[in-house]
């Protein structure tokens, strides 16, 4: 499935629960009002189900509205979001300066792989090490689906690989203001000792090397941000202020 029709069934799916919820009705007593099974309307609300023009109609009246009505909702959501996305290798500064551009910014800062790792209910390290990367990034990519769809204003730190998952990565860049944040290798690996982070490439001997070569291999898909701010030159605070000005 395309990225974009991705969202517009997750920002469907949010506007179907959120006026389910606002005229208290049970997805049980929607299913029975609608003639839609409970299971494809929890599919629906969580962004999974491509429901067809008849049965969103089906739907849309049974919650008192039309189905070009709901649609109308969901793209006008879409539409007026302020999402700021940073993306870059670990040890960016992606948690630091989020937070501290969140703050400046009035809105709220959220970590993917956090949202993630709610939904799976395990640590990434465990996601990484039960199930594998390609889990982790479908998961992700599912998480991230939804709260694009959910959300209004936010900045969110994503995880160090996401542009290598051309879905991800996408959705991104047609959802959010992306800034990559970028550093110096000797500053990235600085910061990920300093972070305590014990994952199997940070406990390899040649882990520097490693994660330079890994800097430089993705430092054309970083580059595809809609803006790049470098760490190493300007600190944190600069990054800040150069972020928030550039995306007022």
């Amino acid at each position: 499935m395309r990225p974009e029709h991705q969202v517009l069934l997750a920002s469907v799916g949010a506007a179907v629960r959120r006026l389910r919820e606002e005229r208290a009705f049970t997805r049980r007593e929607l299913a029975q009002k609608s003639g839609v099974s409970e299971r494809f309307l929890a599919d629906l609300e969580s962004g999974e189900g491509n429901i067809s023009v008849a049965r969103l109609q089906d739907v849309s009246r049974a919650l008192g509205t039309s189905a070009g009505e709901l649609l109308f909702s969901a793209q006008h959501e879409r539409s007026d979001r302020r999402i700021v996305a940073l993306v870059g290798l670990r040890g960016a500064g992606k948690s630091t300066i989020g937070q501290a551009l969140a703050n400046r910014l009035r809105v709220p800062f959220v970590e993917l792989d956090a949202l993630v790792e709610k939904e799976a209910g395990i640590p990434l390290s465990a996601i990484f090490q039960l199930h594998g990367e390609a889990y982790y990034r479908r998961l992700a990519r599912e998480v991230l689906t939804r709260f694009l769809a959910e959300t209004d204003a936010a900045v969110v730190a994503t995880g160090g690989g996401i542009v290598t998952d051309p879905g991800s990565f996408k959705l991104l860049q047609k959802r959010c203001r992306t800034v990559w944040l970028q550093a110096t290798p000797e500053d990235h690996w600085k910061r990920v000792l300093a972070q305590g982070d014990v994952r199997p490439s940070a406990a390899s001997p040649h882990a520097q090397e490693e994660l330079a070569a890994l800097l430089k291999a993705r430092e054309p898909l970083y580059a595809q941000a809609e803006l790049s701010v470098d760490t190493s030159r300007v600190g944190i605070n600069g990054a800040v202020a150069e972020i928030a000005r550039q995306v007022a």
